[in-house]
């Protein structure tokens, strides 16, 4: 068999060359052609974001029953300041909401009060609900349904009072940690709680509060 020359050695190195540079190129125009996913860390916010909600514990909740009711002041949707201390000598009822998300459920409850307002005052009874939401987000619920503006809500944005009352942990909040769910509190005319309920069926429960009412006029 005769053996490669001189010229064909180099002709083919020079093909073998051509091709790995080529296969090089290539490889680095993908690379940087294709886009960067980052890992996210364990402590970032993504993480955060698909941790599980915290297990219901309604502990704090149910210790209310009994005890004075946590003082608060907060500014309504309307711009009015509602201070609970100026309320002694009132009933109060509090429905912890999850807000603008919760349609239809916690829209129809506020709307319900308005509607019995007259009854509730027969009871010596003030109504408020408690969101969590921003003004703005509350503006949205109220363009879909103008029924919304005539109801005392009022906006626990740092979600302090809702924390303070332990609603944010309890069975019927959807969103742990973070929103209310659909609970009522009762306060006597001395600030103290009388009645407390958590409604995991988000209903409209006008008829058990003025029930509840009318045990302690």
């Amino acid at each position: 068999m005769k053996e490669p020359g001189v010229k064909q050695v180099v002709f083919l190195a020079g093909i073998a060359l051509a091709f790995i540079a080529t296969l090089v190129g290539g490889v680095a125009i993908f690379n940087k052609a294709k886009p960067v996913t980052a890992t996210p860390s364990p402590n970032g916010d993504m993480a955060s974001m698909h941790a599980p909600p915290p297990a219901a514990d309604d502990a704090k909740f149910k210790s209310l029953l009994g005890n004075p009711a946590p003082e608060f002041n907060l500014q309504s949707y309307n711009g009015k300041n509602f201070d609970l201390a100026s309320f002694k000598g009132k009933n109060v009822v509090l429905f912890f909401s999850e807000g603008a998300m919760c349609y239809p459920s916690c829209w129809d409850q506020v709307n319900e009060f308005t509607k019995d307002i007259k009854k509730f005052d027969d009871k010596n009874a003030v109504v408020v609900t408690v969101v969590v939401d921003s003004k703005s987000d509350w503006s949205e619920a109220v363009k879909k349904d103008s029924k919304l503006a005539s109801a005392t809500v009022l906006l626990d944005v740092d979600k302090k009072v809702s924390q303070s009352y332990g609603v944010l942990t309890v069975d019927s909040s959807m969103h742990r940690g973070q929103f209310p769910g659909h609970t009522y509190v009762i306060i006597d005319k001395e600030g103290v709680v009388r009645y407390e309920y958590d409604d995991s069926q988000m209903g409209i429960r006008n008829y058990e509060l003025l029930s509840e009412l009318n045990k302690i006029i």
